[in-house]
């Protein structure tokens, strides 16, 4: 996420044209939500601050950036947002877009979480080992072989409020469980050498 410019903390400065302190935070939290250019929000924001267009799209999109930037560098302290305003920025606009921030980073986390795209998540996984006890063939006869069921849930961006919960079952014979297990093995001490760095 590229840091705010001196040109979007310029466009900030519009602010100081809204009737009330009710009117920015509305906005900041609609800009962090919509998309940097949103048309409707472009508009309501001409007409709440009697600025044009194309004000009004600046300044949407550098309050886009500056949420956007808090939430992705993690920055959860007066100071730390403090310290992104350059020094003749407006010092009552400054301490109310920080109050605010701070009022709303932790939703605004949570909200950029839950709405990234992923991979469908493992949520249960039971195992069981069978013995074959017919087949064609006399040399499969008596052969233990491992079950796997893997309980899979989609992406809950993509399925909306009701994730969808797919079981998928593989079996597994020795050969291909130990590859399997050496395969997650090796999985294991990459992520642990990652984890402790």
């Amino acid at each position: 996420m590229a840091a705010v410019t001196e040109e979007q903390f310029a466009a900030l400065q519009i602010l100081l044209k809204a009737s009330s302190k009710d009117v920015v935070r509305q906005l900041c939290q609609e800009c962090f939500s919509s998309s940097r250019g949103s048309s409707k929000l472009i508009d309501n924001t001409c007409s709440n601050l009697s600025v044009t267009s194309e004000e009004a799209a600046q300044l949407v999109s550098s309050l886009h950036n500056l949420t956007r930037h808090i939430v992705y560098r993690g920055l959860s302290s007066a100071e730390e947002i403090l310290s992104l305003f350059p020094e003749n920025f407006h010092q009552s606009l400054k301490n109310l877009l920080t109050k605010i921030i701070l009022e709303n980073v932790s939703i605004w986390r949570s909200e950029a979480q839950s709405s990234q795209i992923s991979l469908p998540r493992l949520v249960d996984m039971d195992w069981r080992v069978d013995i074959k006890t017919s087949s064609d063939s006399i040399g499969r006869m008596a052969v233990p072989t491992c079950l796997l069921q893997l309980k899979i849930q989609e992406d809950a961006a993509l399925c909306g409020d009701n994730p969808v919960i797919s079981a998928v079952t593989v079996e597994l014979n020795k050969e291909t469980l130990d590859t399997m297990l050496d395969g997650l093995g090796r999985i294991r001490d990459q992520l642990s050498a990652v984890a402790n760095k």
